[in-house]
């Protein structure tokens, strides 16, 4: 075992006098809602408090990893404007900020809390195989082992676990910021392994060892953790080390009974974004899963989050993943892009439907903002603008503007004729219909109400007649209202 100094150099290292907090994800897949809203409360903790917020990779558990998954997190935490001040890519004064580089540390503290009498090694075959840490207390003939017997066994070479020497009596009372104090009897406490034979430490004591020599002032995470909380206590006291702030988040539900999950074709952050959503809509929404602002408001940028949040507004009681409320919220956002903004992000999907490139995408999405609630809503709404799709006559009934087949073949021929001849812009185009209607005495919806049915074939659209004209063009439009006119027998 690594001898005083080596440890005090260590806590020398541990930054003091600020609020530090990490997020330490698994590279296990994807970022589901229920780590990007962890990851959210625990860097708007920091930033409230004008202190650190850390990334740390979790990635003793080598069989679950999964390539690319790190990139992911990367990616994720950028593009939701969560900048981390250290972590693997950007350093810091406690790294390395993965795991599994530094394995070197943690058998030396498991050494170290064998000495003080707080855990002991375990010789039995397949103790890593035991659910949840392994046998009964009582069970375990290791536990017993005197330390002389113990270290020559391992010095021999042997094989161990390390496991945790948890007090048969008394009990353990832990504070959470959110359920307040809660006390757990030792006798429901299972001897955890702290270090498996491959020389990899469990995440139940990586966890601890990293968080304080990181200077962790407050740990976020779900409430699956408050049985194993007691456990993290002992070791903290084992070692004489300052217990961190507990913040146990109850679950994201996909309903009442059950938690979300990407097993069950829950969404994962790429899904939603994949799905049309904005990532200030994803990110404001899932600040609310689980903590009220304490009013009304309910749209909040990320830095008004960072100046809104605090820890007394968060709730026990499960969150449950309204899909319909996000769609809301989304809308609200796109509503408020500008137009060349929202130009840019419809793009993409304006060009899934749209693919004459004589058409411009920024003309269509000047008609779709105010209508569009998720981004891949779009392409359906555009299906006619390549071809004209087939439509029946009774497209052109409509009470309102008092349209008949017969009417409509009567106005589109006038409209064709004026719409030869003007120029082609929207006030031109507009000043022709209205035209025609006041010489015929009738309402402007009378032509215009043909003249979009006759360019669409659909009887919704995202625009009116004049700027489904002005977007298709001359030749187009004269040509769609000519095959309508063939329609209705003209």
């Amino acid at each position: 075992m690594k001898d005083e100094k080596w440890f005090a150099e260590l806590e020398a290292r541990i930054p003091r006098g600020e609020v530090r907090t990490r997020f330490a994800p698994s590279p296990t897949g994807y970022m589901h809602v229920g780590n990007l809203r962890t990851a959210l409360y625990t860097y708007l903790i920091a930033r409230k408090a004008g202190g650190k917020f850390i990334l740390r990779i979790e990635d003793t558990d080598q069989g679950r990893l999964v390539e690319g998954a790190v990139d992911i997190i990367y990616k994720t935490l950028a593009e939701c404007g969560l900048r981390h001040d250290e972590g693997p890519d950007v350093g810091g004064p406690v790294g390395p900020y993965v795991q599994t580089e530094r394995r070197g540390l943690y058998m030396e503290f498991a050494e170290r809390l064998i000495e003080r009498g707080h855990a002991y090694r375990c010789f039995c075959e397949k103790a890593e195989e035991v659910t949840e840490g392994g046998f009964e207390k009582a069970d375990d003939p290791c536990r017993d082992l005197s330390r002389g017997e113990s270290e020559a066994r391992a010095a021999a070479g042997e094989p161990f676990v390390v496991r945790q020497l948890i007090p048969h009596e008394g009990s353990t009372t832990f504070h959470d910021e959110i359920f307040g104090d809660i006390t757990a009897p030792n006798a429901d406490l299972d001897d955890q392994v702290l270090m498996k034979r491959d020389g990899l430490p469990t995440y139940n004591f990586a966890n601890v060892v990293d968080d304080h020599l990181m200077g962790i002032t407050h740990v976020v995470r779900g409430t699956e953790y408050l049985s194993s909380a007691p456990k993290y206590n002992l070791l903290y006291e084992g070692f004489g080390w300052e217990i961190p702030k507990y913040v146990h988040c109850s679950p994201v539900m996909r309903d009442a009974h059950n938690k979300m999950s990407k097993r069950h074709g829950d969404p994962s952050y790429e899904d939603l974004i994949a799905k049309g959503y904005l990532t200030e809509a994803v990110v404001n929404y899932v600040a609310l899963l689980g903590w009220s602002p304490g009013g009304e408001k309910e749209i909040f940028s990320l830095r008004e989050l960072e100046e809104a949040f605090d820890i007394s507004g968060l709730s026990k009681s499960p969150a449950i993943f309204d899909i319909e409320k996000l769609r809301w919220l989304n809308g609200e956002y796109i509503r408020a892009l500008s137009a060349e903004e929202f130009a840019r992000r419809a793009g993409p999907f304006i060009r899934q439907a749209v693919k004459n490139p004589a058409i411009n995408p920024a003309d269509i999405a000047a008609l779709l903002q105010q209508r569009t609630e998720v981004l891949t809503d779009i392409p359906e709404k555009l299906d006619f603008f390549d071809e004209l799709p087939e439509y029946g006559t009774e497209l052109f009934v409509n009470k309102k503007s008092k349209s008949t087949p017969e009417s409509s073949r009567h106005f589109l021929g006038l409209a064709r004729a004026a719409l030869e001849k003007c120029n082609w812009n929207d006030e031109a185009i507009l000043e022709a219909m209205k035209g025609i209607a006041e010489a015929e005495g009738a309402k402007n919806a009378a032509v215009m109400w043909p003249v979009r049915i006759a360019v669409s074939g659909r009887a919704v659209t995202p625009g009116g007649a004049v700027e489904l004209c002005r977007i298709l063009g001359r030749e187009e439009t004269l040509a769609r209202i000519d095959a309508a006119l063939v329609k209705l027998g003209a």
